[in-house]
């Protein structure tokens, strides 16, 4: 597979299958594929984007050293300053390799990470990651090997660790995880008709299923994306339903009540599937890329994905409590900076700073709440 820079596309930032994690409200974008003259492209791996979410704008740093291959289906996660990525499809195959990034050193250069303990998890991709303690827990995803086969295998390369209490969730890829407290939380899949919930309790390891009424759950779907936005409250948003069209309905799942509430949201022209979901400053859900218009022509026989893709590269904000009086107050300088005047000069700098980056916000041509 061709490199995205000898394709020149359009935009780098436009992609889908990406992974993207914000810290000190700057948003951290990599990896991917575009869709250009029918054919996928990932997009390279020695670029990472930053976008300041207080001013809308990005940045691109180059990365050195052992860079990953072209891959898809990986998943990333960031842990105390470092990005990890692990599994994924290369030009070879499913892999199980894993790449660090540490974010913290001034130039960013990736290593191989070759000096782990224990067994190495079974190559896979469209898998998830619950960080949990300084751990990176994977769960489900494609691969090369059945559960069956490494079972039987003679060899002691693999070993599987039962957990047989509560029911099991069925095998899946392609669905979305959060992580709340203590327990990881998993929804969704390809091979699910209905958005189920199952939730693993990570310090005893006990599965547990939520009974939820047909009635008034959300349409099945796979390739969305769910968000911890409070102690007990779960964000879902878009995905590719079982129609095999891509949907832009927001949710949020009460895990006390065990109850699904639709969302009212400013982006319902904005379908959405394979994007990323971060936890933003007062509890916004950040979406960025993805494609908007995704379909799958399904039939009694056949699944096939139509040969055209929009990729995008807008990020969108869903609020998803009130804000509070200082956000109001900045949000409001932000957007009538005349109103002010010389009296902008008074405030601190650290204040000014804030205050300037949401100036150019609200004045850009095309803001992020567009």
């Amino acid at each position: 597979m061709d490199a995205a820079q000898e394709t020149a596309p359009v935009s780098r930032l436009e992609r889908s299958s990406h992974t993207a994690f914000i810290d000190n409200n700057t948003l951290f974008v990599w990896g991917g594929y575009q869709v250009v003259a029918g054919a996928d492209v990932m997009l390279p791996s020695d670029e990472i984007w930053l976008c300041d979410l207080d001013s809308g704008t990005w940045e691109q740093k180059e990365i050195t050293g052992d860079k990953p291959p072209d891959l898809s289906g990986f998943c990333g996660a960031h842990v105390n300053g470092t990005l990890y990525i692990f599994g994924g499809c290369d030009p070879v195959g499913y892999t199980n390799q894993m790449f660090s990034l540490d974010l913290t050193e001034q130039l960013y250069s990736w290593k191989l990470v070759t000096d782990t303990n224990g067994t190495t998890p079974s190559p896979r991709n469209k898998h998830s990651c619950w960080v949990h303690r300084d751990r990176l827990i994977y769960f489900g995803g494609y691969g090369c090997k059945t559960i069956g086969e490494v079972r039987n295998t003679s060899s002691t390369s693999f070993v599987v660790e039962e957990m047989s209490w509560g029911p099991v969730p069925a095998p899946r890829g392609c669905h979305a995880s959060a992580l709340l407290g203590n327990k990881g939380y998993i929804s969704g899949g390809v091979e699910t008709a209905a958005l189920d919930m199952f939730c693993l309790d990570l310090e005893t390891w006990t599965w547990t299923q939520f009974d939820l009424s047909q009635s008034c759950t959300p349409l099945g779907r796979s390739m969305f994306t769910m968000t911890s936005i409070s102690d007990h409250t779960l964000f879902i948003y878009g995905g590719l339903g079982t129609d095999g069209k891509t949907l832009n309905d927001a949710w949020q799942f009460n895990t006390q009540k065990k109850e699904w509430t639709k969302m009212m949201h400013p982006h319902k022209d904005k379908p959405r599937v394979c994007h990323t979901a971060c936890l933003g400053s007062d509890n916004d859900v950040v979406v960025f890329g993805g494609s908007s218009d995704m379909h799958f022509l399904m039939d009694s026989m056949t699944v096939l994905r139509a040969p055209t893709q929009t990729h995008c590269k807008d990020v969108l904000i869903f609020q998803t409590q009130p804000y509070s009086l200082y956000r109001l107050c900045e949000d409001f300088l932000g957007r009538n900076p005349e109103l002010f005047g010389l009296l902008l000069d008074w405030l601190p700098p650290k204040l000014r700073n804030k205050v300037d980056k949401r100036v150019a916000f609200f004045s850009a041509a095309t803001p992020l709440r567009a």
